[in-house]
């Protein structure tokens, strides 16, 4: 596997409260990047890190560490956050993840494709970085939910679509 220069070097923390979740994560970046990785398993454990160290990226579990309230902590430190669930794959928490300042929003089942989504998240611009992770979660929200899931928050949706097709794509160096 090719190594990746956009994540050589970071420093990276990964929350979930499942450990062979956390092991999975591990072995993708290891095998890809000479990261140096945080993990936690609760979210006392993650607080303490976000306010002890300087993040490249965060990866957030929704569920069960309170994935919501440590964004709203690592967005307000300024940190990159990916959200990564299996149980709170839904529109309403894909929703709150926007609105709450994530980067980019990855279901549990696309772990294997980890590396180059990351690379993703710090290579592009918010708007970049959102309409290819969102192009990629429709596919699996319209197989789950059917093509209208956005019909009840439609207001939010073309709002939030407007603004990714304002700028075109940028790298961020």
């Amino acid at each position: 596997m090719p190594t990746s220069e956009i994540l050589q070097d970071k420093l990276i923390l990964a929350v979930d409260d499942e450990q062979d979740v956390l092991d999975i994560i591990e072995e993708e970046l290891s095998e890809s990047a000479n990261v140096t990785l945080h993990t936690a398993t609760t979210f006392e454990k993650a607080q303490q890190y976000l306010v002890s160290y300087t993040y490249d990226l965060v990866i957030l579990d929704i569920m069960g560490v309170r994935g919501f309230d440590l964004l709203q902590i690592a967005h307000n430190a300024g940190f990159p956050v990916v959200m990564l669930t299996a149980h709170a794959f839904t529109p309403e928490a894909l929703k709150k993840s926007i609105e709450l300042g994530a980067r980019a929003y990855l279901p549990k089942e696309k772990l294997g494709s980890l590396v180059p989504f990351l690379e993703d998240v710090l290579k592009l611009n918010y708007q970049s970085a959102w309409k290819k992770a969102l192009d990629q979660v429709a596919v699996l929200f319209n197989k789950k939910f059917g093509s209208d899931w956005r019909k009840s928050q439609e207001e939010f949706w073309n709002e939030f679509e407007k603004k990714l097709t304002l700028e075109d794509a940028a790298i961020i160096k």
